[in-house]
């Protein structure tokens, strides 16, 4: 990844947004969020499912209306109506949002339509697009004969064809095999380095640690901690992760070595249930603790891993719980 962009305090940002709540009945599903994205900055937000991250893309992208705060783009206020400011962005939603019955380049000059683009300057931008997103090839077929990384590819390319100042990425890799991932990723990584501004949403920690300058960690509602993935890091720097797989009474197990000294966070993972992860001060000293603890619980160790930390160790260090999905 390319170095990070000037400051955004001192930047021309994109993005500015300041102070954004939203409530939904009594749940307050965005406390008080603000961020800034400047040109050519890959901002990651990351927390797990329910966060309130799609919650926050929608305000930015002026399809949800704010009880509180603002957002701004390029200096143009946001709002849930038509404006100057919505042409600026391009949105890429969680859902593929195409039409199956028609051809991948009718759906690019479809979306190209929606923008007002002059027809020549229309047909140019989606052969650059198709070329982006690598589907040339394919230009001709309708998109229910594609597979499920094809029509992701497409859903980001549709965002693109108007050439928006901020892109708006909601978990565009939910899904999709290895191979389109890999595409995906490496695309945004382009779209930075041209001077886009991207907002990327996920919780898939690696996909933050490669792509992002900066990263904001939001959980329940709030923005928790932000800084670039080194900063982040630096919060548990003497800290290293345990992760342990077992049998036996994990739940148990697992307050037992909550109350352990120098365990920072603890959490139940794995997909089954099998795998006890832990944030830790000095993990070798601590390790024959816990293998006793084990021991004496009845629970039995089949693996332990012993890592240094990385954005997934900051989260469960900040929070208290691992990313859930």
């Amino acid at each position: 990844m390319t170095d990070p962009p000037r400051n955004p305090d001192t930047a021309r940002l994109v993005l500015d947004c300041a102070h954004l709540v939203r409530r939904f009945g009594d749940r307050t599903a965005v406390d008080d969020v603000s961020l800034r994205i400047a040109p050519g900055e890959t901002y990651g937000l990351l927390g797990p499912n329910g966060a309130g991250k799609t919650t926050t893309i929608r305000m930015v992208c002026g399809l949800l209306r704010p009880d509180a705060g603002s957002v701004r783009v390029a200096g143009r206020p946001v709002s849930t109506a038509a404006g100057p400011a919505k042409q600026l962005i391009g949105f890429v939603p969680q859902d593929v949002a195409l039409y199956a019955d028609l051809s991948v380049r009718e759906n690019l000059r479809f979306f190209g339509r929606l923008y007002r683009l002059p027809r020549r300057r229309l047909e140019r931008r989606v052969d650059e697009v198709l070329d982006l997103v690598d589907l040339a090839p394919r230009a001709g077929d309708r998109v229910e004969s594609l597979s499920g990384g094809m029509r992701r590819r497409l859903n980001i390319g549709a965002g693109l064809v108007h050439s928006p100042t901020l892109l708006v990425l909601d978990e565009p890799t939910v899904g999709v095999d290895p191979q389109s991932r890999h595409a995906i990723l490496e695309s945004v990584t382009r779209f930075g380095e041209e001077g886009m501004a991207v907002l990327y949403t996920t919780h898939y920690m690696e996909e933050a640690e490669r792509l992002c300058h900066r990263v904001g960690i939001i959980d329940r509602g709030r923005l928790i901690a932000e800084g670039s993935p080194r900063e982040l890091v630096q919060l548990v720097a003497e800290r290293d992760r345990v992760r342990l797989t077992a049998v036996g009474g994990l739940s148990a197990y697992a307050e037992a070595c909550r109350r352990l000294p120098r365990v920072e966070g603890v959490a139940r993972g794995g997909d089954r249930g099998d795998v006890v992860e832990l944030v830790v001060k000095d993990a070798r000293s601590l390790l024959p603790d816990l293998l006793d603890l084990a021991h004496r619980q009845a629970v039995g160790i089949r693996s332990v891993e012993i890592d240094e930390p990385d954005l997934e160790a900051v989260f469960l260090h900040l929070t208290g719980t691992a990313l859930r999905e």
